[in-house]
């Protein structure tokens, strides 16, 4: 019996073919207004999280810049940062504290130099690692080895590309070379943005070198970096705190913990991402209100036809199910169809927000194209459920005198 409503229900979309065809139009944009905008935002969080998870495993320690101070290379209104250092006996306690993890002692310079003879003068990072240590903070090379002595450094993979540097390249340190000429052994694999310190436009010499040649003491440490490898990044920050800041006024470093600093980005990622896709739900609501004014029209240009249906017998849930079934057509029809191109436009607003179409087609991508299709079916059934009930509550006599 129910397969004659259903045939009822296609018949009553072919006679209004056009009416039907702009309802599933307006299910089809909202579908992909939704999904659209929850990839682009997943996009995002893939994008961020794959600059950012090779350094989830770190605790940066730097000297205290008063309340407005910021991490490793922040700003803030504390106080310039760019004149404190952490001691020997700072990174000797904090070395301490938090075995048998590796804590790194960094120092930082910006220099002017030279690659090759008669190139023109570039300006840039260096950092001074201990040799035995580099290996623990810059894990993958793109080429070359890392240094085997003080004549040798490392260089970003952004600054080999700009200066077209390659292993075995030699690079001038100072105006007129008066640092003295480092021989490139390896190229850093890029690491992008990171929380300890950043590599690619930069070059990685020994902490001997480094404080031979800018005369530099052990006290003059700009950072420590921990790796963590034994326990939480949460305690070993505790435990950095406890031992080095014990007053609480006078502080004496300031503690980053990498990974809940990552877990802050994913959630605001995650906050920006239910934004986008609720905003992409308005036009679905859109859409929901045309489906209740067509389904409402449908109903008052048949009060004659379900009064000749009552009459002879039809129960009221099988009028109802037949406002439904139509209903469910539309939006079906629109959902699927918009769920194919939501892929399309998920490919082009990626494209032209983030530059990268990398994360279209994976798990979280099709998670939103299905949220959307079936937010598309539910809202076109939820809002034929009025007119639906209408029509099969009308008084069969009052319908039959309907003109």
């Amino acid at each position: 019996m129910s397969g004659i409503f259903w045939e009822i229900s296609k018949r009553n979309i072919r006679l209004h073919m056009l009416r039907s065809t702009l309802a599933m139009l307006g299910i089809l944009i909202g579908v992909v207004a939704i999904a659209s905008m929850g990839i682009l935002g997943n996009s995002m969080s893939q994008s961020i999280s794959s600059s950012l998870s090779s350094v989830g495993d770190s605790v940066i320690v730097t000297p205290y810049a008063g309340s407005g101070g910021m991490g490793p290379g922040g700003g803030g209104g504390g106080g310039s940062s760019s004149d404190l250092y952490l001691t020997d006996q700072n990174y000797q306690k904090i070395k301490r504290a938090v075995a048998p993890n590796v804590a790194i002692p960094v120092m930082q310079k910006s220099a002017h130099m030279k690659v090759g003879v008669g190139s023109d003068d570039i300006v840039a990072s260096m950092y001074g690692l201990p040799q035995d240590d580099i290996k623990d903070l810059l894990k993958d090379l793109e080429a070359g080895d890392y240094p085997s002595g003080n004549s040798a450094c490392l260089v970003g993979s952004t600054f080999a590309k700009d200066h077209d540097v390659k292993v075995g390249s030699r690079i001038t340190i100072g105006k007129d070379g008066e640092y003295g000429t480092l021989r490139v052994s390896g190229i850093i694999k890029e690491r992008g943005m990171s929380f300890d310190i950043s590599t690619d436009s930069a070059l990685v010499v020994t902490k001997d070198w480094f404080e031979n040649a800018f005369g530099t003491t052990d006290d003059e440490l700009n950072e420590v970096v921990v790796k963590v490898s034994d326990g939480d990044t949460a305690d070993v920050k505790t435990t950095i705190e406890k031992q080095l800041n014990r007053n609480t006024k006078d502080k004496t470093v300031s503690v980053t913990d990498s990974k809940a600093t990552l877990s802050t980005i994913y959630a605001t990622f995650g906050t920006v991402t239910t934004f986008v896709t609720a905003i992409g739900g308005i036009s679905m609501l859109v859409a929901g209100v045309s489906i209740f004014n067509i389904m409402m029209m449908s109903v008052n240009e048949r009060i004659k036809e379900i009064g000749i249906m009552r009459s002879i017998g039809t129960q009221k849930k099988e009028v109802m199910s037949m406002f439904i079934y139509e209903a469910a057509i539309i939006g079906v029809t629109g959902s699927l169809i918009g769920g194919l191109l939501s892929f399309g436009g998920g490919y082009v607003v990626s494209a032209m927000m983030l530059g990268t179409t990398e994360y279209i087609f994976t798990l979280a991508s099709l998670y939103y194209v299905v949220e959307g299709v079936s937010f598309g079916i539910l809202i076109c059934i939820v809002c034929a459920v009025y007119p639906a009930w209408q029509a099969a509550n009308l008084n069969p006599i009052d319908a039959l005198r309907h003109e």
